[in-house]
């Protein structure tokens, strides 16, 4: 198997771009800075808000993310190339992720993750045409006892067959979770009163109150 060279010498991103990111979504990635010790500890939820906002994360919103917190570009793209989790390139509505685990592989995972390209058209991390649906396998979804099983967004389809593709496909509420969302991450500010932790406090100070 040959390995993938990579000229470093030739520049990927111009940073010549128009901004990326709108003063809402900046005033949101700040929101969280009272709650950690570093604003670098911010990336993590920084990404989930530019991809929730963008539908990705692009090589020129990376810049900004990283101007923000005050870090180098490189960890921003480090950070994000390491979880599958995060596009750097434009993705579908929905995602569907299918498990490649050896329990779900067991039960049938490779008949039904080729029913879904057939059915979307499409290859491992590609998009449909219509920008609905994008597809990728992950090597376990936790969901062992219940494999072969797909995870469309944030809901958990389990014991799923080839032939089960197609239906589950076509439910525009495929993607729908009967739980309400934490407001850990939409609502930063809301949640930090409800735990104690005012402007200006950290975790660090909250831990050391519940320690006295």
């Amino acid at each position: 198997m040959a390995w993938q060279a990579i000229d470093r010498r030739t520049a990927v991103f111009s940073g010549d771009g128009d901004p990326a990111l709108s003063e809402a979504v900046r005033e949101k990635i700040r929101s969280f800075f009272p709650r950690y010790e570093t604003k670098r500890a911010v990336l993590l939820p920084a990404l989930h808000v530019v991809q929730n906002a963008l539908g990705h994360v692009s090589y020129q919103a990376m810049s900004e993310i990283a101007t923000l917190l005050e870090i180098p570009a490189s960890s921003v793209l480090d950070t994000l190339s390491f979880y599958t989790h995060f596009w750097d390139h434009p993705k579908g509505h929905k995602v569907v992720m299918a498990c490649r685990s050896l329990s779900c592989n067991l039960m049938g995972a490779d008949e039904v993750l080729k029913a879904l390209k057939e059915e979307l058209g499409v290859e491992e991390h590609g998009t449909t045409e219509d920008g609905e649906y994008s597809l990728m396998t992950e090597e376990c979804l936790a969901a062992c006892d219940h494999g072969p099983c797909l995870l469309i967004n944030e809901k958990l389809h389990k014991c799923v067959k080839a032939g089960d593709v197609k239906k589950i496909l076509k439910d525009a509420k495929n993607d729908q979770i009967d739980m309400p969302r934490s407001n850990l991450f939409d609502c930063p500010a809301e949640a930090s009163a409800e735990v104690g932790v005012s402007e200006g406090e950290t975790t660090s100070d909250v831990r050391e109150m519940m320690e006295s």
